[in-house]
């Protein structure tokens, strides 16, 4: 069985613990709970590759802790990545940014070929977005493949973590 890790990065209440929750256990709590470290979980995946072939797939999942101004994230969490997630929050679009530079931070540790895609979560608040989605997806460039996904909802959550597993098997073949 292929195992691949996955490192789920973004500053403090943007919904990584949600999506997580959402993604391997269909399940959404409106309860916050900050993470404190990282916080690990598995699901078993079945990836279809370009070429129709499927492969299952482990996907451990590192929910590592927020960061903000007084807390960095240890570059040790990163080591042993095969994919990022990164996540900003669509209803505080100063996170975004907050986001972009915790990317480097984990690039700079795990390297650049490391496929990464950024999740704009909450888009079931989208009338409490001060910035429009395509404005963000914008400023976030085409690095990241970003994506718009509600945790609550579950859209575009699957997919989201089904597409990083399939980039990450690429480099594989």
């Amino acid at each position: 069985m292929i195992r691949k890790k996955i490192c789920l990065l973004g500053p403090f209440a943007v919904g990584k613990t949600s999506l997580v929750k959402q993604f391997v256990h269909s399940i959404f709590s409106e309860r916050y709970h900050t993470t404190l470290g990282v916080k690990i979980d598995k699901k078993v995946v079945e990836v279809q590759l370009d070429d129709g072939a499927h492969r299952e797939v482990t996907l451990v999942l590192w929910d590592v802790q927020g960061e903000d101004r007084f807390q960095s994230i240890p570059t040790s969490y990163f080591r042993g990545s095969s994919g990022l997630l990164l996540v900003a929050d669509g209803t505080r679009p100063h996170t975004l940014d907050s986001t972009l530079k915790i990317a480097e931070s984990a690039t700079s540790t795990v390297g650049k070929d490391i496929p990464m895609r950024l999740l704009l979560n909450k888009a079931d608040l989208g009338d409490q977005w001060e910035v429009p989605a395509s404005e963000l997806i914008q400023r976030a460039g085409t690095d990241f493949s970003p994506r718009v996904t509600s945790a609550k909802s579950g859209a575009g959550v699957d997919e989201s973590f089904r597409e990083l597993a399939r980039a990450m098997l690429k480099g594989d073949l």
